[in-house]
Formats: C-alpha cells, sequence, structure tokens
C-alpha cells in the first residue's frame, strides 16, 4: 500500500499533472525506490512459497492500478481535470495507507498492550502527517491536505494509546487464566502424592512379603 501511494504521490507531483509539487514528485520518487528495496529484499529472503506468491500478486495489483492511472491521466485527460483525477486517486490510497494501523490499534485496545505497536512508528506517522498537513495548508491543495489530516490524526491516537498502555509490553493475560493454571498445578500436585503413597505402600508390602518369607524358611530348618 505504502509502494502505491507513494508512486501515485509522485506522478501527481510532477509539473505536467500538478504545476509547484516538485517537492511531492521527488520526495515520494525517492520513497517508491525505497519501498521497492524492501520488496525486492523481502521476495529474496521470504522462506514461506505462499508469501512469496502472495506479495507477487499484490506487486501486480500495484503496477497495474498504477499504469491505469498513468494511461487514463495521459491520454484521455488535459489540465485541471488531469489534475484532479490523479489527486483523487492519491488521496484515496494515501487515506488506506494510513489507516492500515487501525487492526494494530483495535488489537492495543483489546489486549491493552503496546507489544505490536512501537513508539517511535507511531511518531513517525504522526510527524509525517503533521508536516505534509502544514505543507498542504500553505499550498492550498486539497489532495495533499486530506489524506495527511487523516494521517496526522491517527497518528495522534496512536501517541494517545500508547500514552495510555505505554506499562504493558506484552500481552495481557486473559481473565482467569492464572487461577485456572494454580487450580491445574494444584491436581498435579495431588496425583503425585497419591503416586508416592502407592509406591510407598507397594514398597511396605514388598517388605512385608519378604520378611513373612524369611520366617517360614526360618520355621522349616
Amino acid at each position: 500500500m505504502t509502494l502505491l501511494n507513494c508512486l501515485l504521490s509522485a506522478w501527481y507531483g510532477l509539473p505536467f499533472v500538478s504545476p509547484n509539487n516538485i517537492l511531492v514528485s521527488t520526495i515520494n520518487g525517492t520513497g517508491s525506490v525505497i519501498e521497492a528495496i524492501y520488496v525486492v529484499i523481502f521476495l529474496i529472503f521470504a522462506v514461506d512459497r505462499r508469501a512469496r506468491l502472495s506479495m507477487l500478486g499484490l506487486l501486480g495489483i500495484v503496477a497495474s492500478i498504477f499504469t491505469t492511472v498513468v494511461l487514463v491521466s495521459l491520454l484521455a485527460l488535459h489540465g485541471n481535470a488531469r489534475k484532479v483525477f490523479c489527486g483523487l486517486a492519491a488521496t484515496i490510497f494515501s487515506i488506506c495507507m494510513y489507516a492500515s494501523p487501525l487492526s494494530i490499534m483495535r488489537l492495543v485496545i483489546k489486549t491493552k498492550s503496546v507489544e505490536f505497536m512501537p513508539f517511535l512508528l507511531s511518531l513517525a506517522v504522526f510527524l509525517c502527517g503533521t508536516s505534509w498537513f502544514i505543507y498542504g495548508l500553505l499550498g492550498r491543495d486539497p489532495f495533499i491536505i486530506i489524506p495527511n489530516g487523516c494521517g496526522s490524526f491517527l497518528g495522534l491516537m496512536q501517541l494517545i494509546l500508547y500514552a495510555i498502555y505505554r506499562k504493558n509490553k506484552g500481552p495481557a493475560a486473559p481473565a482467569g487464566k492464572g487461577e485456572a493454571a494454580a487450580a491445574a498445578a494444584e491436581v498435579e500436585d495431588t496425583k503425585k502424592v497419591a503416586a508416592a503413597v502407592e509406591l510407598a505402600d507397594a514398597t511396605t508390602n514388598k517388605a512385608a512379603d519378604a520378611v513373612g518369607g524369611d520366617g517360614k524358611v526360618a520355621s522349616q530348618v
């Protein structure tokens, strides 16, 4: 999702699509290269064949969407219509990218643990969204303001959740788990004691039998 967002944003920032947005194009172009490197590294070192095939499928979808946007904007649209079309595409997938951590936020609330939500990543999301939001305000560009405003808000929500649950770095134990474990341990101890008693009884019986046998032999002699 991040790769697609960077590609579409870089395309939107090109001079023949959106004038005076060269920073958008260069920064997101750099992001596209970095994300592509991440994907290549994953494909090289992924052990699971299914995961590799899944990534290749997602990569094909990303390439198809980006190619479609490029061809439509070049062949069918001109001027402001091209800017609006590319801006809408970039906005939609930027919001999707920023909304990706929502499942993690839900997990944090459910488990009351920030184990799967690193602080630095949440801070980076907030700072990135806020900086681009301010840039969009200065340039009065709604296609930059809207998605990055959403990103800034979601990043702030992650930081608030981290502040609330920061003391819990591991998964929270379900209610009653401690009592169940204690009961199981008690049952196990009881079984061990019973086994020890049975062993002691068996040993005593054998000793008694041995003594009785020796007495019989002595009386016969």
